[in-house]
């Protein structure tokens, strides 16, 4: 007979690791701007990076959000913007990342190259 430590750890294979969810399984969701700040990356990088301080109003979180593309972005207070989980390697604490082209931010000026992602349409 199996002790209880034995069974859990035997059942913990099986329990997936939710550490960079925090979308909760969904492919993008909807969320409310709070404020927007630059942050500096980790050792090797050297570039400030803009995010978004964001409020995610179906699941009640806030979160960091980076926000791709040069330039200036339009994002203010209380913009709505679309969110997708793809975690930013050299930002600590940023996991999820904005969506050019979809509701308040706008695409990227002048972009001629990985035009959907940067929200351009054919010019």
């Amino acid at each position: 007979m199996a002790r209880l430590s034995q069974k859990l750890k035997a059942f913990s294979k099986y329990v997936k690791n939710t550490r960079f969810n925090k979308i909760s399984g969904n492919p993008q969701k909807r969320a409310i701007c709070l404020s927007v700040l630059t942050v500096y990356p980790k050792k090797p990088n050297s570039a400030n990076r803009r995010i978004a301080r964001v409020n995610i109003v179906s699941l009640n979180k806030t979160a960091n959000v980076k926000i791709p593309g040069e330039g200036i972005s339009n994002l203010q207070q209380h913009s709505i913007l679309l969110l997708k989980g793809v975690r930013v390697k050299d930002l600590i604490g940023v996991s999820l990342t904005a969506v050019r082209g979809k509701f308040d931010l706008l695409g990227v000026n002048n972009r001629k190259t990985s035009r959907s992602l940067y929200g351009v349409g054919k010019t």
